[in-house]
């Protein structure tokens, strides 16, 4: 029986509505049957476009009226601080609130099997792989119907969410903060039956102190699993061994290295897919082929496999489901081919991330001349902490731009990355690198430049001012002019 059978109708209200996860859970509230509104500074895509679709209202922008008459629930997205108009009134009238995390744990997660993927890095990539090879298996085996929560657009489903009556609830664990009044990460709420673990590394130094302070958020993660659960963690990262040492359930490890119970051998790229054989305690288990390039997705692919086969999905499934993968929104996403040019999007927020994205690039576009387009949004990228990480991983681009950071001025002074040294740095290391304040100097500096067969990848956890659209739309009238 699912869990939401018998949950009274109300109206939720939701304050910051427009991020990924706030819009995902409206639109699974919605689908409980409860009367769903919600509140934004301003709205954006693409959660607006979901919004709307959904026929969810949203107001703009925060107003004590939007409260009235009081719902029966608000709940308080993470961005939402004290001092917030909505806030400070449904404080003061003590309308019942909730935090996100808290919300989906009590109407969703309640009853059901929570299969959680975290990690600093492929989250939102393995769990939508995950779900996929759920989707596929409940083709023979309709009990294996899965829901999900991810954060983003799973491109196999056109959609971030979605919610059946079976037990497999697969969710992405995110290790920020879950609220204002509640400052432990979000995944602490989601209490998992299975584990993925990708990566540990120092992120979100907005919230964070330092590396021990992440590692200690991951292990308090990973004691949440019962001794029936499952762990499956990466094999070559002494972080991830360190947050896992303690666990109470068995912990598959997966990876590279010999002694690893997933082993990928035989790692190749043919015709723009990437293949390898699939090792299971030092037996062939899989040949696995995946329409995404990278040894990081195939890690991700392989995580997704591990538990999933853990659970009692069968191989023949979880091939047929990698095969036919379609990757996640703003993860290697090609956004347009201009006269031989290509535009690829990725979701940069780490410096390791940028490395991965220009590995992955290298394998799929061999011989061309790639780009390197950021924007330092991300509250890690915006610091310097990670300079020489940075310049290390910008290297593997030909050509480098830099845009200044957003928002700069959020960033005290002592903590602030100042991209002048990236860009000097590269140079100084013999590497062509250039800084331009905003999306619409960098078009109008690159776009002379780049020529056929180049691929330009733009890496920015934002909006970066629509340079997605100016920078095609350029190309498009300089060719026009020839």
């Amino acid at each position: 029986m699912s869990s939401e059978t018998h949950i009274a109708k109300k109206h939720i209200h939701l304050i910051g509505i427009c991020g990924t996860a706030m819009a995902s859970l409206a639109g699974l509230l919605q689908l409980l049957g409860h009367r769903v509104t919600g509140s934004d500074s301003a709205v954006y895509p693409p959660m607006s476009e979901l919004l709307a679709e959904l026929g969810i209202p949203v107001s703009q922008p925060y107003a004590v009226a939007n409260l009235e008459p009081h719902p029966d629930l608000v709940i308080v997205g993470n961005a939402l601080s004290r001092g917030n108009v909505e806030v400070e009134y449904l404080l003061n009238e003590r309308i019942p609130f909730a935090s996100l995390a808290a919300s989906i744990h009590d109407h969703f997660l309640r009853g059901r099997d929570s299969l959680v993927v975290a990690g600093t890095h492929g989250k939102t990539t393995t769990t939508s792989m995950l779900a996929w090879i759920y989707e596929v298996a409940s083709r023979r085996r309709p009990e294996l119907a899965p829901s999900f929560l991810i954060g983003g657009v799973a491109e196999n489903f056109h959609t971030s969410f979605q919610l059946r009556s079976t037990r497999p609830f697969v969710i992405e664990g995110d290790e920020y903060d879950t609220a204002f009044f509640d400052k432990g990460p979000k995944f602490m709420h989601y209490f998992p039956d299975g584990l993925i673990l990708t990566h540990v590394e120092f992120d979100h130094a907005d919230i964070y102190r330092d590396l021990e302070a992440v590692k200690t958020a991951f292990k308090r993660l990973v004691n949440l699993v019962p001794g029936r659960g499952r762990i499956v963690a990466y094999d070559n990262s002494a972080n991830v061994t360190e947050c896992v040492s303690r666990a109470l359930c068995p912990v598959e490890r997966y990876g590279f290295q010999a002694d690893s119970l997933w082993r990928l051998t035989d790692f190749r790229h043919v015709d723009g897919r990437t293949h390898w054989s699939l090792l299971h305690a030092g037996e062939p288990w899989a040949e696995l082929s995946l329409g995404m390039a990278g040894e990081h997705n195939a890690l991700n692919a392989t995580a997704a496999a591990a538990l999933a086969y853990g659970q009692g999905i069968d191989v023949a499934s979880i091939a047929e489901a990698l095969a036919t993968f379609e990757s996640v929104k703003r993860r290697l996403e090609v956004k347009a081919v201009v006269h031989g040019v290509t535009i690829i999007d990725d979701f940069a927020h780490h410096p390791t991330a940028i490395r991965e994205t220009l590995k992955a690039l290298r394998a799929s576009y061999p011989g061309a001349r790639l780009w390197a387009i950021l924007e330092p949004r991300s509250n890690t990228l915006r610091r310097n902490v990670f300079e020489r990480e940075l310049v290390e991983s910008l290297m593997l681009a030909d050509e480098v731009v830099l845009a200044q950071i957003f928002k700069q001025e959020s960033i005290p002074a002592a903590e602030r990355l100042h991209p002048e040294i990236i860009v000097q740095r590269l140079r100084e290391a013999g590497h062509p690198a250039e800084l331009h304040a905003n999306a619409d100097e960098i078009v109008e500096a690159i776009a002379p430049q780049v020529r056929a067969g180049d691929v330009v990848a733009i890496l920015s956890n934002g909006g970066f001012d629509g340079i997605y659209e100016k920078l095609p739309r350029r190309l498009r009238q300089l060719a026009g002019k020839q």
